[in-house]
This record gives C-alpha cells, sequence and structure tokens, in this order.
C-alpha cells in the first residue's frame, strides 16, 4: 500500500484520537495532576520536587506502554527511541524542556501527561 501525505496525516490524527481517548479513560479511574497542581506540589511540599521526578518517572513509563499498546494494537508509532536509552532520570530534563519549548501551548489546568507524550514525539520521532 502506497502512503501519502494526506494518509500519514489521517493515520497521525487517528493515533492521537486513540491516546486522547485511553487518555481520558485513564483520567476517569485515577484523577490526572495538572501543571498547576505540581508546581504546586513542587513548591509548597517538604519533598515536593522528589514526589514531582517520581511522578514524572511514572507518567513517562506509562506514556510509553501506552504507546507500545497502541501500536501493538494497530496504531502508527510516533515514539520511536530507536536503540537510543531512555532513562527515569530523563523525566524531568523531559517536561521542563517542553514547557519552555512551548510555553504558549500549555495552560496550567492541562495535564502533565500531555506535555511528557508531546515531548517524548519531539524528542524521539519516528522517522
Amino acid at each position: 500500500m502506497r502512503t501519502t501525505p494526506t494518509s500519514n496525516i489521517f493515520s497521525t490524527l487517528r493515533y492521537s484520537a486513540a491516546l486522547l481517548a485511553l487518555c481520558l479513560v485513564v483520567a476517569s479511574t485515577a484523577q490526572a495532576m495538572t501543571i498547576r497542581e505540581m508546581r504546586t506540589l513542587e513548591k509548597t511540599e517538604k519533598q515536593g520536587s522528589t514526589y514531582t521526578d517520581y511522578y514524572l518517572v511514572g507518567v513517562m513509563e506509562g506514556a510509553l506502554e501506552a504507546h507500545s499498546q497502541a501500536v501493538r494494537a494497530g496504531a502508527s508509532a510516533s515514539i520511536c527511541l530507536n536503540g537510543r536509552r531512555l532513562e527515569p532520570s530523563m523525566a524531568k530534563n523531559l517536561y521542563t524542556t517542553e514547557l519552555k519549548r512551548n510555553a504558549d501551548l500549555y495552560e496550567a489546568d492541562m495535564p502533565v501527561q500531555l506535555v511528557v507524550v508531546n515531548a517524548l514525539g519531539t524528542v524521539y520521532p519516528c522517522l
């Protein structure tokens, strides 16, 4: 089957819709932390920075697992490590870099997961 730019766009949109649906299902069972809540936790709690670091690692690992599951179910891959290592210690840097890179895109009430998924897709694109 020959792919065209239009079919790639529809494939990406289908994947994004599937990922959003998965996030909504997960969010309905467990409340996702927003950017605002994470910033508040980091500033107000004694070990807030430690809590947020662990949270980001969990979000990153969950996003990768959800992506892998979607790919196994037939979705097009949008995050490709291609043999590169992705360490837990990289989660916070991915998150903060994405927020800085697209500061005008994210609002404080958006979920942290959205930022992490976008960061992974930007840093580890499928070419």
